[in-house]
């Protein structure tokens, strides 16, 4: 049976550096009728966990440790034995919001994740935070990007931990290169494709944010 993908909308706050926002996220679930990793455990376990159903949840990939996309990963792991799966470069700022439970283990640059059929690529794309990844599955056509490229282009790069520059070298390097028809599955808002998104990286870069 070939993995299929999953959007669930969850809401809550971002805080960072003493300011807070009302956000909704996507949850990504990607996955057969029996087994599913989760992409970014934000805000609502009890939701994930009812998404999920009863699958077994083999792992809760954080595309990176910004409060939003990890504040419901050590609960939804305790329900289901999934294991926590985190950039090392991150671990800073998943302290912010965990600080007595760690990430259960380091993801590394081409490392890959495997869940019921579907092979998740790890690319490590820092800027929007230092261990920022992006996860890609050619078979499923599509890049998991997190918070580092939306449509319309980079993830912000205005506050602690985080570095323009940097992150369009990782959409230029790491993305850009992905093929054209690559659906771009973000952590907020709409997906795009790789496509649509390439022909504008000379307008994000002079507009410098």
């Amino acid at each position: 049976m070939t993995a299929r993908i999953e959007r669930l909308v969850t809401s809550g706050q971002f805080s960072l550096d003493g300011g807070t926002w009302d956000v909704d996220n996507n949850v990504w679930i990607v996955g057969d009728d029996h087994e599913a990793v989760v992409i970014d455990a934000a805000h609502d376990a009890d939701a994930i966990a009812e998404a999920v159903g009863d699958r077994r949840l083999t792992a809760i990939v954080c595309t990176h440790a910004h409060n939003d996309h990890i504040d419901a990963a050590p609960a939804l792991a305790e329900r289901t034995g999934a294991t926590i799966w985190l950039h090392p470069d991150d671990l800073g700022l998943w302290k912010q919001t965990h600080p007595d439970r760690d990430p259960d283990a380091w993801l590394a640059d081409g490392q890959v994740i495997e869940a019921a059929g579907a092979d998740l690529t790890v690319l490590h794309t820092p800027g929007h935070a230092p261990g920022a990844v992006c996860l890609h599955d050619p078979g499923l056509g599509a890049v998991f990007t997190g918070d580092t490229l939306f449509q319309g282009g980079p993830g912000a790069t205005g506050r602690s931990f985080s570095h323009f520059p940097t992150i369009i070298d990782s959409i230029r390097d790491r993305l850009l290169t992905l093929p054209p028809g690559t659906k771009v599955l973000t952590g907020h808002g709409d997906p795009t494709t790789i496509g649509a998104e390439a022909p504008h990286l000379e307008e994000w870069i002079a507009r410098g944010h």
